[in-house]
């Protein structure tokens, strides 16, 4: 495949960033980066941050936090029938996490042609010691003609609650301030850094095998299914389990293929060839506790 034709594959949605009928008010969303992320600052809000723009968190906050397809969280937004360039009160938005600010970016930019992706890895910009779990959108900058990374998780309260530098650019994140799991992975194996700093610090846990998981969605991403960030299934290891040889190769390759945005649609080849690498009909969903169905029959 040529770098036009992956390019090319970048603009379609898949089954989790295909809007269904809401392809025309994705189309009123802003088109540029940077307008369109403060758009998304009015629709959605972080489940974990309710408390942040005094929201009280709600039931139903983590009903749509577990909201897998893009379709799916559109229905709630425009249940009221107002337009999508309307911002909401905060305690009107739809609760997700990283995870569904990135995806609902990627459906805004496929819609409007420009190639997109959702990457999972490891945020350093976050006010803990380690790198936290966190997805964000790498987009092509056609302009620039290289692929950049755009949060759209962080808005001016974030900016203010984290620390966050106000030069610090969302549009274009510095890949040493957000790593794919891909180059974490290559990092922590070499030596050049501690697997035990990568995780998630509100729940204390860290590890290769935190990696190793994101190393596996960011794959099924880059595949076209993007997964919530606490769905498990095949090779994702368990907490604390010791990765055996030839998961370590299968990792190892994978990393080397995705650390690096030029190379990383190349793993769409690995990911076909390796059944156990796909998502199965049902994963394990760790936030709720029980397996569910990843496409469910409509």
């Amino acid at each position: 495949m040529t770098a036009a034709d992956t390019l090319t594959h970048y603009t379609e949605p898949g089954p989790f960033t295909d809007p269904g009928a809401h392809r025309d008010a994705l189309l009123t969303l802003p088109r540029d980066v940077g307008p369109l992320l403060d758009a998304l600052h009015g629709l959605l809000i972080h489940v974990h941050l309710t408390w942040a723009y005094e929201v009280e968190h709600r039931t139903e906050h983590d009903e749509t936090a577990n909201l897998r397809a893009a379709q799916d969280i559109l229905d709630r937004l425009t249940a009221d029938g107002r337009p999508l360039a309307e911002a909401r009160e905060p305690h009107e938005r739809i609760a997700g996490t990283c995870r569904d600010f990135t995806l609902i970016t990627v459906a805004v930019l496929r819609a409007h042609g420009v190639p997109a992706r959702a990457r999972c890895g490891f945020g350093a910009y976050f006010p803990v010691p380690t790198m936290e779990d966190h997805w964000v959108a790498e987009y092509w900058n056609a302009d620039e003609q290289r692929w950049a990374l755009a949060d759209a998780q962080i808005d001016a309260r974030q900016r203010e609650l984290f620390k966050i530098d106000p030069a610090f650019d969302c549009t274009d994140v510095p890949r040493d301030q957000f790593l794919v799991a891909g180059e974490a992975w290559r990092r922590c194996r070499s030596g050049e850094d501690d697997p035990n700093r990568y995780g998630l610090h509100s729940l204390d846990e860290f590890g290769d095998w935190w990696i190793a998981g994101n190393l596996v969605r960011d794959a099924a991403s880059l595949a076209g299914v993007e997964m919530l960030p606490w769905d498990v299934w095949g090779p994702i290891p368990e907490p604390e389990e010791t990765i055996g040889p030839e998961l370590l190769a299968l990792f190892d390759h994978l990393a080397d293929l995705t650390f690096d945005p030029d190379t990383a649609a190349d793993v769409r080849a690995v990911y076909a060839e390796h059944e156990r690498l796909q998502v199965a009909e049902t994963v394990f969903n760790a936030n709720r506790g029980v397996k569910e169905a990843v496409f469910p029959e409509s």
